[in-house]
């Protein structure tokens, strides 16, 4: 198999390393709120550094995914409690979530923005 081979500038392959992180730190977040926080805060702090590049789309990425997981989760919390945690709803927004954060990773590793 012949890949074509890509020349990253040094500050590309930081920002690259980061949105590694950012995917790592939200899938780490499905099991510790903690990897939610760091994941959130690295696509915040260096979206505005990847502006112009590919990487920006995959901090934007990281951001509106966990916002829009929070939501879904705290909306199919309500009816987990309802049936008295029979049926656990909020799985599917984990599902969702780590569905995003994977397809993201793989874009990243093939160089391509996420959308």
């Amino acid at each position: 198999m012949n890949r074509a081979v890509t020349v990253r500038s040094a500050e590309e392959e930081s920002l690259r390393k980061y949105a590694m992180l950012g995917y790592a730190m939200h899938l780490f977040g499905l099991v510790s709120i903690v990897g939610f926080v760091v994941g959130l805060i690295v696509a915040w702090i260096k979206r505005d550094d990847a502006a112009g590049t590919v990487y920006y789309s995959h901090f934007a990425w990281q951001s509106r995914s966990f916002w829009w997981f929070l939501l879904w989760f705290v909306l199919l919390l309500v009816p987990t409690l309802i049936t008295v945690g029979f049926v656990p709803f909020f799985v599917l927004a984990q599902i969702w979530f780590a569905y995003r954060m994977i397809k993201g990773w793989m874009r990243l590793n093939d160089d391509r923005e996420v959308a």
